[in-house]
């Protein structure tokens, strides 16, 4: 039996914060046990968001230096964590950090994920894996998603496993084959459209709720390319600022009524994305399963049953699954699936630092 602490750290697009995540692993056989033991998310005070969302137009110089030191302060969280937490540093097997992606271009061969591995090591004194995208990016993947590893391993018994963060994403298993895919832009499109009116996010869609929805809009963001393509694919940053934020703008209609517009949006979305395959259940996790209008929204559009797990999953789900993702490349077990992402063959992934 082997048996692991491993600490996931999770920053994904819309900025909320850093998701912390010590996880136990044991294996038996092919057997995996699991649990979170202690997990929490540590808030991006003004100058981090400032930083994290002007990344990618700074030049490389001062790029570079901002991945040092946001790799410092991922090492600095994660002490202060296990300060806070009562654990011992000596019982961390490695630390498994997704970074913050600034760059995610696959047709370009490129993907970026700011915080530096080296940093985080030399921080901490512990074993880093990272960069968990390049590698698949250049075996002609799309890097992206990573998670279904873990939805096989961790939450098979569900049929879908959607995860509402910055991005909508799911996957399943079809043919007795992992398949996955980015849907469609979620928090980090709501998170934009509630800054217009002075909040973080949409507290439990309650602006969304108010509004109306514009079925010209509508039926514009339905219609965009992505949607028509086939999977593997994903969305990034770029293509999100490139064709759904200009079309939002474009029309002149109170932000109530966009909110309301972009959530119908994202749940039919969702619903076209699983009507083609078989299943009941759907579990959704992520900051959007607190959204409550969405959620809503995508009971009435999509034929599953939602289930909402507990809150601890519903908020460390991947922190948790990238936690796995360093435990497998630990244990020299493939940790992404080329059927998900595009690539060449499955493949172990991951960048390793030891000081």
């Amino acid at each position: 039996m082997k048996k692991s602490l491993f600490a996931g750290l999770m920053s994904g697009t819309s900025l909320d914060g850093l998701d912390i995540a010590i996880c136990e692993f044991k294996m038996h056989g092919e057997n995996l046990d699991w649990q979170i033991v202690e997990a929490d998310t540590i808030s991006y005070d003004k100058a981090w968001s400032k930083k994290l969302q002007n990344a990618h137009e700074k030049r490389a110089f001062d790029l570079l230096k901002l991945h040092h030191e946001y790799g410092e302060f991922l090492g600095s969280s994660v002490l202060s964590f296990l300060s806070r937490s009562g654990i011992p540093k000596a019982d961390i097997a490695a630390i498994s950090s997704h970074g913050h992606t600034v760059f995610h271009q696959p047709e370009s061969k490129l993907t970026f994920q700011l915080g530096h591995g080296a940093s985080i090591a030399a921080a901490t004194g512990l074993p880093v894996f990272c960069d968990f995208r390049v590698q698949d990016v250049v075996l002609g993947g799309q890097g992206a998603p990573l998670v279904p590893v873990g939805d096989r391993l961790l939450f098979g018994k569900y049929d879908f496993c959607l995860n509402l963060g910055g991005i909508a994403n799911v996957s399943m298993e079809d043919k007795e084959q992992r398949v996955a895919w980015d849907i469609c832009p979620a928090n980090m499109v709501l998170n934009y459209l509630s800054r217009q009116m002075g909040r973080a996010f949409d507290d439990k869609g309650a602006y969304s709720a108010r509004g109306k929805v514009d079925r010209d809009l509508l039926n514009e963001l339905n219609q965009l390319q992505y949607y028509s393509k086939s999977a593997p694919k994903t969305l990034g940053r770029e293509w999100v600022e490139r064709e759904v934020l200009p079309l939002l703008e474009h029309y002149e209609l109170p932000v109530v009524d966009k909110l309301a517009t972009f959530t119908e949006h994202i749940a039919i979305q969702i619903s076209k994305a699983i009507d083609n395959y078989s299943g009941s259940t759907i579990l959704i996790t992520g900051g959007g399963a607190y959204n409550d209008f969405l959620i809503n929204r995508i009971n009435k559009w999509a034929n599953v049953s939602v289930i909402l797990p507990e809150q601890q999953i519903i908020d460390y789900k991947e922190a948790l699954i990238f936690a796995l993702l360093g435990f497998l490349k630990m244990h020299n077990q493939q940790n992404v699936f080329g059927a998900v992402t595009g690539a060449k063959k499955d493949h172990i992934s991951g960048v390793e630092y030891k000081i």
